[in-house]
């Protein structure tokens, strides 16, 4: 009759910052909050502060998604098959290394010997 079994768990980027953000999306949340920078300085040129904020707001939003969220399990779309459950910076870094690399994928294939 033993205590409670703790059920193994990835802690990797879990460190939190402001209770909702880990540390990589609160990275990404700033980077791309500062995208949004360049547009608050031409809006406040035309006294639209407040449209300029909300494109940082908007651009921060973005960052947050992507360092945040997972694509989600689902077996009736292809895109999912292959990518369901990663991490959605993980997906984006890939598809530009597919893209600078001039499409083309290298996977190591390890040939096994059947032991009778």
């Amino acid at each position: 009759m033993g205590g409670p079994y703790n059920i193994p768990r990835n802690y990797k980027g879990e460190g939190r910052i402001l209770f909702i953000f880990s540390t990589k999306a609160f990275i990404y949340t700033l980077i791309s909050g500062l995208i949004g920078v360049p547009f608050w300085f031409v809006f406040r040129i035309f006294n639209h502060s407040l449209v300029g904020l909300i494109f940082i707001v908007f651009f921060a939003l973005i960052g947050f998604i992507i360092g945040t969220f997972k694509i989600p399990d689902n077996q009736r779309f292809e895109f999912n098959r292959n990518v369901g459950g990663e991490a959605i910076d993980d997906i984006i870094v890939r598809w530009i290394k597919f893209k600078k690399n001039g499409k083309r994928i290298y996977v190591y294939k390890e040939e096994t010997k059947d032991v009778k």
